[in-house]
């Protein structure tokens, strides 16, 4: 049996957003170059309609199809910028490194004093 799902998974709105986006620059990037769609996908090794999906930013593009089109574009070097910076991922790193700190020494109780008994009162009765 496929392990692949029989629906892609969802995409949030957000990481949609981030897709068409992506989408946007690739091709603005041909256009710049002055590459045709057919020049692109004949480079990247893949159809016109899987550029155009790229180019929409379509989330059932796969991720090796979108590589073939940055490569194609000569943009390959930009995925080293991805994750390079990752500043939660260090900081977690980091404070699993430290060293842990020694527990504070703790001396034993000393049992208490009893308190003194309050004295009586000082109003001149017995």
């Amino acid at each position: 049996m496929d392990d692949m799902p029989s629906k892609p998974p969802v995409v949030f709105p957000q990481e949609q957003r981030l897709l068409a986006q992506l989408g946007e620059r690739l091709r603005l990037a041909r256009r710049r170059r002055k590459l045709s769609t057919t020049a692109v996908a004949g480079r990247a090794g893949i159809s016109r309609t899987s550029l155009y999906k790229v180019e929409a930013g379509d989330a059932g593009a796969t991720m090796g199809t979108y590589l073939r089109v940055l490569v194609a574009l000569g943009l390959e070097g930009d995925l080293h910028a991805l994750g390079a910076d990752d500043k939660v991922g260090r900081k977690l790193q980091d404070l699993a490194l430290e060293p842990p700190r020694p527990a504070a020494r703790r001396r034993p109780l000393a049992p208490r004093a009893p308190a003194p008994e309050p004295a009586p009162p000082s109003d001149g009765t017995p």
